[in-house]
C-alpha cells in the first residue's frame, strides 16, 4: 500500500510544469522514457465503482485492462489491475491477461471475469489513453508521474471504436511513495504549487462521455 496524492493543473503548460519538477530540491530527474498508457476499465451493469467513488466510499476497488505504447486496437501482453483504495492508501494486485484486439472486447470480458470472480460481471465501460512522463529522487523514496493528451472513448455507449472524440486538457501530477515515508512528504510538497485534488480518470471520462 502506498501514497498517491494527485494534483489537476489547468493553468500552467507542459514545459512550466517540468521546470518545476527538474528545479525541485529533492533533485527529482528522468526514471524512464515518455509512454503512451492505454486502459480499458470495468465496471458491473449497476457502476458500482463509478457510485463507490462519487459517494466517496473509503474502501473500494477499480478494474482496468492496461498496456502501453501507440498502436489502440492490437493489443500484446496487457495486464489485467485490480486497484483497491483504503481512505488515502492505494495497491494494485496484477494478473496477465491474453493479447486481444480492440474489436473483440467479449473475450476480454469474458476472461477478465474469470479471473476475478465475485459477486457480479464485469462489463467494459471507457476507453482512455494519455502521455505519461516518470520522475524519481534520488533517494528513490519519492516518485511523480505526469499524464497529458487524455483522450476518453465510452464503451457503454458505443463499443465499436474509431478514434477519440472527447478530451480533457489537462495535465495530472501524481506525488507516489511508501507509507514509511509519509513523515519526509513535507520536503517535497513544499516545492510543488500545485493544488492537492481528488482526480479519477475513471470517473472524469465516464462523466465527458455521457
Amino acid at each position: 500500500m502506498r501514497f498517491e496524492r494527485k494534483y489537476r493543473v489547468d493553468n500552467l503548460s507542459m514545459p512550466h510544469i517540468k521546470q518545476i519538477i527538474k528545479s525541485h530540491p529533492a533533485s527529482f530527474y528522468k526514471l524512464y522514457p515518455n509512454r503512451t498508457v492505454n486502459n480499458i476499465y470495468f465496471d458491473s451493469p449497476n457502476m458500482v465503482c463509478l457510485n463507490d467513488n462519487l459517494m466517496g466510499i473509503n474502501v473500494r476497488k477499480k478494474y482496468r485492462a492496461r498496456w502501453y505504447g501507440a498502436d489502440i486496437k492490437q493489443i500484446i501482453r496487457p495486464k489485467l489491475e485490480v486497484k483497491y483504495k483504503e481512505n488515502e492508501l492505494g495497491g494494485k494486485t496484477i494478473f496477465d491477461l491474453s493479447s486481444f484486439e480492440l474489436s473483440n472486447i467479449k473475450a476480454l470480458q469474458k476472461e477478465v471475469n474469470h479471473l476475478i470472480p465475485q459477486q457480479f460481471s464485469l462489463q467494459a465501460a471507457l476507453l482512455n489513453s494519455y502521455e505519461r512522463s516518470y520522475w524519481g529522487t534520488k533517494d528513490g523514496k519519492f516518485r511523480i508521474t505526469i499524464d497529458s493528451n487524455l483522450r476518453f472513448h465510452s464503451l457503454l455507449h458505443s463499443p465499436n471504436f474509431n478514434r477519440y472524440l472527447h478530451r480533457d486538457p489537462v495535465v495530472i501530477v501524481e506525488l507516489k511513495y511508501e507509507r514509511e515515508d509519509e513523515k519526509d512528504l513535507r520536503r517535497i510538497t513544499r516545492f510543488l504549487p500545485f493544488r492537492l485534488t481528488k482526480n479519477s480518470k475513471y470517473v472524469n471520462g465516464i462523466l465527458l462521455t455521457q
